[in-house]
Order: structure tokens, then sequence, then C-alpha cells
């Protein structure tokens, strides 16, 4: 007797699924980032050296440098850049974009950027660290020429260094370049003073973004650099879609071919498990890389693996003469421990891979542990509900759906 309810079930879920991918899957592939190797861009590696000889490396010194490493990146206007710390003392940063001026961020990133007022002895008797934050900014003095404002933390600091180098020169230094060397007229009492030179509107706005950002804690020495062109990561992007169009047509026809009505169900649910993992991917705001792809190709022929050791089992039960429904019970039984094994032990590798493995080994972790997780979900579970609305809807009782043929049956 048909149970028209169950498989009406299932098809109203795989509509459901339909709708869902149709309407929102260009959407949700479009909002997630990519990384340089398929958008175009470049990866600096920088090595830390301390500025004191006295001084070490530790995780703080570089975590503080990539903070300020990222503070520097922002005043470029880049979106979203990638900065990682490598013990013992290196830090990678990963610029993914088709506009970036690679000359320019480099220099910004790299300037050393320490501020200090030196008296007419060349001591230092003021430094950057004394600024009040975002305490510069651009003005402009009576004739409209742009100069940097600058706003100290602690006035009466100012005001007694003023005082005591009364009708003296104050040299301001950007590093070890002179910016002004003015002569102090009076005491500043209110803790503001100027930074006067021959400045365009870019340069001063420049020069006081950098001040707010404050100086490098340790020096940066670039170790590698690695560019990818925008042509070169769209070919590398359109490549792996192409190739992975071919790959999906060819487990579509042979799941179709080779197991029937349950490898449909296979084909509908690593549709879902493809869209579900780019949803992901955008939940976690994830930047999408090669290495990335290659964990998600995997994570695609674990999910096939599945559900080939389900149906095997499936047809193994049938051809030991069992029913359709015994059968499906009993092969799935018998698969989920295998499946699940072979999904923990993978994933405990990613674990493995992640904890010790830099930049784009992570990435390639992080994603296939990712579609792992998905693919359980909807390869393994997905794919059995489906499979069990399809066999209590007494729609398909003949071998011949599942793969076997009747000669093949034996005997209890």
């Amino acid at each position: 007797m048909v149970k028209w309810g169950r498989f009406v079930l299932f098809l109203v879920v795989v509509a459901l699924l339909g709708t869902l991918m149709t309407t929102t899957t260009k959407d949700v592939a479009g909002n997630i980032t990519l990384g340089l190797d398929l958008q175009g861009g470049f990866e600096i590696l920088y090595e830390v050296e301390p500025l004191e000889a006295t001084h070490k490396v530790d995780i703080e010194l570089l975590k503080a440098t990539a903070y300020m490493i990222e503070k520097r990146i922002n005043i470029g206007g880049v979106a979203e850049p990638v900065i990682e710390t490598e013990l013992p003392n290196r830090i990678r940063v990963k610029i993914a974009s088709q506009s970036a001026d690679q000359d320019k961020l480099r220099e910004l990133i790299g300037k050393p950027a320490v501020l200090t007022f030196r008296d007419e002895a060349g001591n230092i008797i003021l430094r950057g660290s004394d600024l009040a934050p975002n305490g510069a900014a651009v003005g402009y003095d009576e004739l409209r020429r742009p100069l940097v404002t600058i706003k100290f933390s602690e006035p009466k600091k100012l005001e007694e260094v003023t005082r005591a180098n009364l009708h003296k020169r104050m040299a301001i230094y950007l590093d070890e370049n002179m910016q002004t060397n003015p002569t102090i007229q009076a005491v500043i009492t209110g803790g503001s003073a100027q930074i006067t030179g021959d400045y365009t509107q870019e340069s001063a706005q420049e020069l006081a973004d950098l001040l707010n950002s404050g100086a490098m804690p340790a020096k940066l020495i670039e170790k590698q650099i690695t560019s990818v062109g925008a042509s070169l990561g769209k070919i590398a992007l359109e490549k792996t879609v192409y190739a992975g169009y071919i790959g999906g047509a060819l487990i579509i026809i042979f799941m179709l071919l080779v197991y029937r009505m349950p490898g449909m169900i296979a084909n509908i649910t690593l549709a879902g498990f493809t869209y579900f993992c780019l949803v992901v991917l955008d939940w976690m705001d994830a930047t999408l890389t090669l290495p990335g792809i290659a964990g998600f190709i995997l994570a695609i022929g674990m999910a096939v693996d599945a559900n080939i050791i389900t149906y095997e089992r499936i047809q193994e039960e049938i051809r030991s003469g069992k029913t359709i429904l015994s059968a499906f019970r009993a092969g799935e039984r018998r698969s989920l421990v295998t499946i699940l094994d072979a999904h923990i032990t993978t994933l405990i590798a990613t674990g493995v891979l992640f904890y010790f493995g830099t930049s784009s080994i992570q990435g390639f972790a992080i994603v296939l542990a990712m579609t792992l997780i998905v693919s359980i979900i909807t390869n393994v579970f997905g794919s059995r509900f489906l499979l069990w609305l399809v066999i209590r809807s007494n729609m398909f009782k003949k071998p011949f759906w599942f793969g076997v043929k009747e000669s093949e049956i034996g005997e209890l």
C-alpha cells in the first residue's frame, strides 16, 4: 500500500531546499571574502626584532606589533586585512585587494613613526607617547597652508618643558628626520602645539594619521613578499569553479547509474551540503583561499564516500534476501560506525594541522573541519531521513530502484 503522506513530505522537503538554494545561493556566494590567491593582492612576511638589544620577542610583543600594523593598514583604506602572528618572531600580513597600492602600504607599515621633541642639546624632552589619544589633526595657518596640530595628554608637562626652554629652539623629529625647529616664543599652557612645514593636505593628513596610530613597538624586517595579480587570481577562481562543475557532474552521473534512487537522494543532499557550507562560510566571515577550496573538495569526497558506504551495505542486505525496509535498517546501522569513525579521525587530524600549521595550512584545516561537520548533518543523517521517507512510502519496492538485479538476490 502506497503511503502518499511520506512521499509528499519528501517532495516538500526537496522543494523547500531547492527554492532556498535557487533564491539565495548567488547572494551567499557573493558575500564570501576571497583570499589573495583568488582575488589578487599581496602577502608580506615580517621578522620582528625588539627595539632594545636587551629585550626579547614574546607573544605580547608580537600581538602589540600586529595590532599596530592593522591600525596602519586601516589608515591606507584597505578592508579586512589578515594579520597572523607566527611564533617565535614572525608576522604575516595578507592584503587581498585588486586596487591596493602595494608600495605605499609597505612604506606605511614599515615606518617606525617615533615622534620626539628635542632641546638645543639634542636631548629628548617629550615623546609621541605623551600625545593625547587621537591628538593629532590637520589644521591651517593664517595663509590656509596645511599643518598638523597636536594635543598632549598632560598639559602641565608641556607647560613645564616650554617654560624651561623659553626663547630656545625645540626641534620636532619624526624618526630621525627633523620636521621643524621652532623657537619657543611663549609658555604653552593649553596642551596644544603645531607642527609646521611644507605640507600638502594629503601629506599633513597622512602624518596626523600616522601619529595617531602610534609608534611601532618593534622593528619589522621584510623576509618575503608574495604578489598575486588580480587577473591571475581571477583565472585561478574560474578554473577552480570549472573543475568543480566537471567533478560534480561526474559524481551525479555515477551515483544515479550505480545506486538509482539512493543515488538521486545522495545528489540532492550533496547539493544541500555545498549550499550549507557556503552559508556557514558566510556566517563565519571566513576568507576562502585555494587551500580552503582543497579542504572543501576533500570533504565532498568524504561526503560521497559516506553515502556509498551506506548504499553498499543496503545493497548487500537486499542481495541476502531481506526486504527493502529491513535492508535499509540493517544497512544504515552497520555503516554508521564506519562513517563516524572516518569523520572523527579526520577531525582529529584537522585539529593537529590547525595547532601546528601556519596560515595556509590552518585555512585548509578550518574549512575541512567545518565541511566535515556539515557533511555529517546533511550526507549522513539528512540523506538517511530522505531515503527513509521514500522507502516508507512503499512506492519503490523493487530491487531495481536500489541498483540490485533480481538475479543477484539469494534466499535467507
